[in-house]
């Protein structure tokens, strides 16, 4: 629920006012970089709601308490679709579903050189991290095998640290792919638990929350990213973030909905620029630790505007492009890096 106008009065240090925005976003700062302590939820809340005019105050201090908590290295990477389409989720929002008639075709696993040169490419930008990506539910044997084989020989020729995200694991499974190299595992939430179902029906929220918490318990690093713009609510928006508090994963993907043809989100508009800072800020705030990583549809979302998340709480980026829709030119990133004076470098969660 959002919190009421007793509760915002609270954490702006009396009766609400004009000022109560500033208050808030200075009660927030007290928190997250005097005491550096996390922000409760209900003063999360309470900055969600602030009017508009106030966001770039809010990115402000999200960009402080990026400093302060992580540092100002920027983390590169770079990801392929290993293997595309045939997915048999039905994901409203993924164009790799078998469910949907999209665009997109079913292929089956690169061979290993295809999958080399590709890393070989996101090493020359400078990028400490490479993910391989499978369209699947979860790996069968064959598909571990060919991921046990492949994770080893990528990271010893290129030097990058390799993650993974092949969809729901096992325990068994999760044990071998942390013994196998795997640095990070990707498995996003995507939103919250309440709104899941509205979303996706053919597996549940537990089971990603599952497999979060197994990536954790065996040694991986955990990146568990969110996709913005579904139709969920600020609420919802609030709920997700604190659920993600509660798996602390190491990663954090930011995706914005790029709705795809096909899907049954292909209907919804695309987040406007705004609100996405908002929101970057927002889960900076709430997640002050994690590698908060630019991801999907941000080109679409923010258009000229993406220096700016790079000043309100984002720390890493994905460069080139996504799973099945085009990114910018990896080199436009980097300029903006270099603009902005902000050093690459490989990141891990701050404790």
């Amino acid at each position: 629920m959002p919190p009421t106008k007793t509760e915002i009065a609270t954490f702006a240090g009396g009766q609400a006012s004009a000022d109560a925005p500033l208050e808030l976003i200075g009660t927030a700062r007290q928190r997250l970089l005097t005491e550096h302590q996390r922000l409760p939820s209900a003063l999360l809340a309470a900055l969600a709601t602030i009017p508009d005019a106030y966001v770039p105050s809010l990115a402000s201090l999200a960009h402080e308490v990026r400093l302060a908590w992580c540092g100002d290295t920027v983390e590169v990477e770079g990801i392929l679709s290993a293997k595309t389409g045939g997915c048999p989720e039905d994901c409203h929002f993924c164009a790799q579903s078998s469910r949907f008639d999209t665009p997109v075709l079913a292929t089956p696993f690169l061979d290993t050189e295809e999958v080399l040169e590709a890393a070989r490419q996101t090493a020359q930008l400078g990028a400490s991290e490479f993910c391989i990506v499978l369209a699947v539910r979860g790996p069968d044997e064959r598909t571990m095998q060919r991921l046990l084989d492949l994770v080893p020989i990528v990271a010893a020729e290129t030097g990058l640290n390799v993650a993974v995200s092949a969809g729901i694991l096992t325990d068994e499974q999760a044990r071998r792919l942390a013994e196998g190299g795997v640095h990070r595992y990707n498995h996003n939430l995507e939103t919250a638990r309440s709104f899941f179902p509205q979303v996706v029906t053919t597996h549940t929220w537990q089971e990603r929350r599952d497999t979060c918490e197994l990536v954790r318990a065996v040694g991986m690093e955990l990146c568990c990213g969110v996709l913005l713009g579904m139709g969920e609510t600020d609420a919802q928006r609030l709920e997700l973030i604190g659920q993600l508090a509660e798996i602390e994963p190491d990663e954090v993907p930011v995706n914005f909905l790029d709705p795809r043809p096909g899907t049954p989100l292909m209907i919804r508009k695309p987040v406007g620029a705004l609100e996405a800072l908002r929101w970057i800020a927002l889960f900076r705030l709430g997640l002050p630790d994690v590698i908060l990583r630019y991801a999907g549809g941000r080109e679409i979302t923010l258009g000229e505007l993406q220096a700016l998340g790079l000043t309100g709480g984002i720390n890493a980026l994905i460069v080139g492009n996504y799973l099945t829709t085009l990114g910018r030119a990896p080199q436009e990133d980097l300029t903006m890096l270099a603009d902005l004076r902000m050093p690459i470098g490989a990141l891990s969660k701050v404790i």
